[in-house]
């Protein structure tokens, strides 16, 4: 590549908001390859591939950006006092009209003298996806010239939502624009609290059909809010899986992140089912499902979800073909129309996918378009299974709704957490309903780091920051929306994502891609106007690489962050281990997740011994088992001179471990965390991790019940009774009886 190419490649590449570098660490900076620049325009519409093609995209991005009157999405944060840039650089004499969401409207004219905007030039250039405030690369809080001049802001008394402005300029250009009026801050957490963190599907009790269930869930979060005193249950994403045998059991790799997986319904809490004509089919079915939960429970089997589903699919069959009543009709209906094309084009991929098959990509030609004929035709030849899906996302969110119901009766001042996964299977429900936000090509992962040299692609589509603007990013705000229906806080995987992301062209290996960034204003001011709207807590998943001053962005805006005890150390220090005063405070603090061994595991080494088995080691286990081993010392030191650990006394095998778990929660409790989160297994002394990345068939992720040290299942029932989780929680009484 030429000098000049390279120049003008670069410059079309930042118009776009594509990266041609980054930087792993702060004194290093990584090229990024110019095939994976171009495949990247290419996926956002942009012909990069020759000289001449480059030149003409950016004389035309250019002109573009140069002639427009506004961005296509603009931002205004509750509180401040200015308009935001994009409406302050309009000419003098522009006519501006906002419609708001509730139906309002007014008119303004722009003042100001000739050759300025109405407030003054901020002598910037325009940005290409920006909300019309600061530029994407200044993350943290900065100065804006911009200057009110004595006028009055266009936008002074809107109501929170997103709103839509047009602008007609004296030279007789039109802008239109969508106008998000956001809270400034997230709701936060009334006062401190802590919580459980599980995987549901592992949650079996004695009622559940051979997995977790959200009667499982209810009863949890009934026992830990009256009992326990805990705030909060945080659970895996519920999101609705990619059909067929078998599935992927991964639930962050779902077909639609809007609608939840009817696999999670207790289908004896349906009110039809009492209701159902077909009782001995019925009995039939709970014989199976007996069976099927004694396997898990009682024989040490794999949760098999597809067997689950298989039983509840059937059951629902012969209880959705009772008429609903009046009131229940009403509700269905209402259900409906507050989603409206979306859960058709759900419950139309559903049924379509169980004739051709669960890769939207694999089937008829004709049926490729959500909006095309033969998809017409099919919907309506498909009605009856249609209708049944819809109503299994009716009765699944009713049924999530109920557990967060109890939860709060049961005095939780949050409730139940759920999983926002980072993105969606690519031949599921949403990649074949949404295939205009959709980055055609692309998979989202991780460049190169310190944990995997060789990078990571999660094999997900991601969104088109271009299309997402242009919506006033209404598949996000639907999808939030959708959520918070149900949820006492969100956990968003990969919260790093609302900033940029990085693509990785298909057929390539993941070193080979590129960050495409997202217009993070925009997309935390709608998290604020939907979180804000349903009084919910934003926790943000922000481990790993983190670009300089996004936790900062996201601090002041109200989203908590992640803190996992191993990964807290002084690391622009000494590297020993934080105390915990130095802590931050606007966190959910942890010693464990899902993807990461239980305390037990993490302090005796068995994580290393697992990994050794499975051949995982990229070291000889020597020395992987003397790194552990130094590791959960230094943590037990610092544990140890801060008095927390209790060895006053000798108890029977395990006491000791025991001992030094209840130590681990004692740190947590020290740390000024607003959040501290307890991993459930760790109250049984489960050491197996839920899953282990880096694995597929070597390791069972995501399909292990609930164990104690032994492995050996524990049920719903006994955990609650259980000595060994009823001391851990006792580390928090003094927030119980606060």
């Amino acid at each position: 590549m030429t000098g000049a190419r390279a120049d003008e490649l670069s410059r079309l590449a930042e118009l776009h908001g594509v990266a041609v570098s980054y930087s792993p660490a702060p004194d290093r900076t990584v090229t990024v390859p110019a095939p994976a620049v171009v495949a990247a325009l290419s996926a956002l519409g942009v012909d990069a591939s020759t000289p001449r093609a480059v030149r003409a995209a950016l004389t035309a991005r250019e002109r573009e950006l140069r002639e427009r009157l506004l961005p296509p999405t603009v931002v205004h944060w509750a509180g401040d006092p200015r308009d935001p840039g994009a409406l302050a650089a309009l000419p003098p004499g522009t006519r501006v009209r906002v419609e708001t969401e509730q139906g309002e409207a007014r008119e303004a004219t722009v003042p100001g003298a000739p050759g300025e905007g109405a407030y003054g030039s901020t002598g910037r250039e325009p940005e290409p996806y920006g909300s019309g405030g600061r530029g994407q690369e200044s993350y943290d809080a900065g100065t804006d010239p911009r200057s009110h001049r004595g006028a009055a802001p266009l936008v002074a008394g809107l109501p929170f939502g997103v709103h839509r402005v047009t602008a007609l300029a004296p030279d007789g250009r039109t802008g239109r624009a969508h106008l998000v009026v956001a809270p400034d801050r997230l709701p936060a957490p009334r006062g401190r609290s802590y919580g459980l963190l599980v995987q549901l599907y592992s949650l079996l009790s004695r009622r559940s059909w051979g997995m977790g269930d959200l009667g499982d869930l209810a009863e949890l979060a009934g026992w830990a809010g009256r009992v326990a005193g805990a705030g909060f249950v945080q659970v895996n994403p519920l999101h609705s899986a990619v059909p067929g045998v078998p599935t992927d059991p991964s639930p962050y790799r779902p077909s639609s992140r809007r609608f939840p997986d009817p696999v999670h319904l207790r289908v004896e809490d349906v009110p039809e089912y009492a209701y159902a004509g077909d009782r001995e089919r019925l009995d039939a079915l709970l014989e199976r499902a007996a069976r099927l939960r004694a396997a898990v429970l009682d024989k040490g089997a794999l949760i098999d979800r597809d067997a689950v589903w298989e039983l509840k699919r059937e059951a629902l069959e012969t209880v959705l073909a009772v008429p609903l009543a009046p009131g229940r009709r009403a509700a269905y209906d209402a259900f409906r129309a507050a989603h409206g094309q979306a859960l058709d084009d759900h419950a139309t991929y559903c049924a379509l996918a169980e004739t051709h098959g669960p890769d939207w990509t694999t089937w008829p030609d004709g049926l490729h378009d959500p909006r095309s004929e033969a998809t017409a035709r099919a919907r309506t030849e498909l009605a009856g299974r249609v209708a049944f899906h819809t109503r299994l996302a009716w009765l699944t969110d009713g049924q999530l709704r109920a557990a967060q119901r109890v939860a709060r009766e049961a005095g939780m001042p949050v409730g139940v957490v759920h999983d926002l996964a980072v993105g969606v299977h690519p031949g599921g429900a949403d990649a074949w309903a949404q295939q205009d936000v959709f980055a055609a090509g692309m998979s989202v992962g991780a460049p190169p780091d310190a944990f995997n040299a060789r990078g990571q692609d999660w094999g997900l589509p991601p969104w088109r920051p271009d299309r997402l603007a242009a919506t006033g990013y209404a598949p996000y705000r639907d999808l939030l929306r959708a959520l918070f229906r149900y949820a006492g806080a969100l956990r968003i995987d990969h919260v790093m994502g609302l900033f940029r992301l990085w693509w990785v062209p298909r057929g390539s290996a993941p070193t080979e891609g590129t960050y495409v960034h997202y217009d993070a204003e925009a997309m935390l001011a709608l998290l604020a106007l939907e979180a804000g709207r349903a009084g919910a807590v934003v926790i943000g998943e922000d481990l790993g690489t983190v670009e300089p001053g996004v936790r900062e962005t996201l601090q002041r805006r109200g989203v908590l962050g992640t803190s996992v005890l191993w990964f807290e150390r002084d690391w622009t220090g000494d590297g020993r281990p934080l105390p915990p005063e130095r802590w931050r405070a606007d966190c959910l603090a942890t010693a464990t997740t899902h993807d990461l061994p239980p305390t037990a595991a993490r302090l005796t080494g068995d994580h290393v011994e697992l990994r050794d088995r499975l051949g995982l080691l990229t070291r000889p286990a020597a020395e992987e088992r003397a790194e552990a081993v130094a590791d959960a010392a230094e943590w037990l030191a610092l544990l140890g001179s801060l008095g927390l650990v209790d060895r006053t006394a000798a108890g029977p095998p395990g006491s000791a471990e025991e001992a030094e778990v209840r130590a681990v929660h004692r740190f947590l409790l020290r740390t000024p965390a607003r959040l501290i989160g307890v991993w459930l297994p760790d109250g049984v002394g489960d050491r197996r991790p839920q899953n282990l990345p880096g694995t597929c068939a070597e390791y069972p992720n995501w399909r292990l019940p609930l164990a104690d040290g032994a492995g050996r299942p524990v049920p719903l029932e006994e955990l609650t009774a259980a000595p060994r989780l009823r001391a851990l929680l006792e580390v928090f009484a003094q927030l119980r009886d606060g």
